[in-house]
């Protein structure tokens, strides 16, 4: 079996089952007669770009991040992992640079991504840092001080104090 014909597979598994671990991943190829690791099934799991979230009847479940059966996900969610997470934010026209401690960038993103917070095109996440594209209404100043408040961390120096 190839790598895209075991994670096509895991896709299928993960869309009709509730599976909160990659160990129940790889019992289930298992019992289909497909060899493959707990570390190959985490990787595939990444790759395929995949959340664990709690569903609709609280279950802990692992689900593709663009599902469309996810609903977003409540704005104290992003409270938490913004507030748990965030070292810093910045911004730079419509971008905003949000700064995490090393592997923990993506968490926030996830969260960032389901929460369908306003004014948000899109966002890119690397090990410590989420670039974030903000709507041209918006702007990535507001964004970014709306990121700084659920972040519970103080405004960076103001326009006003910058004499501008």
């Amino acid at each position: 079996m190839t790598k895209t014909q075991r994670q096509h597979r895991i896709g299928e598994l993960i869309d009709h089952d509730v599976i909160s671990t990659a160990a129940q991943i790889v019992t289930r190829l298992r019992d289909e007669g497909i060899a493959a690791t707990q570390a190959t099934v985490t990787r595939d799991l990444q790759e395929l770009g995949t959340v664990k979230i709690r569903d609709e009847h609280g279950a802990r479940r692992i689900v593709m991040a663009a599902s469309p059966k996810l609903a977003p996900a409540p704005h104290d969610h992003l409270r938490r992992m913004m507030g748990e997470w965030v070292v810093s934010v910045e911004s730079s026209a419509n971008l905003v640079v949000v700064r995490t401690p090393p592997g923990c960038a993506h968490v926030v993103a996830s969260a960032l991504d389901r929460s369908a917070q306003r004014g948000v095109l899109g966002s890119v996440a690397g090990d410590d840092t989420i670039l974030v594209i903000a709507a041209e209404e918006h702007g990535g100043k507001s964004l970014a001080n709306e990121f700084r408040v659920l972040a519970g961390l103080s405004e960076v120096v103001s326009e006003q104090s910058k004499g501008k």
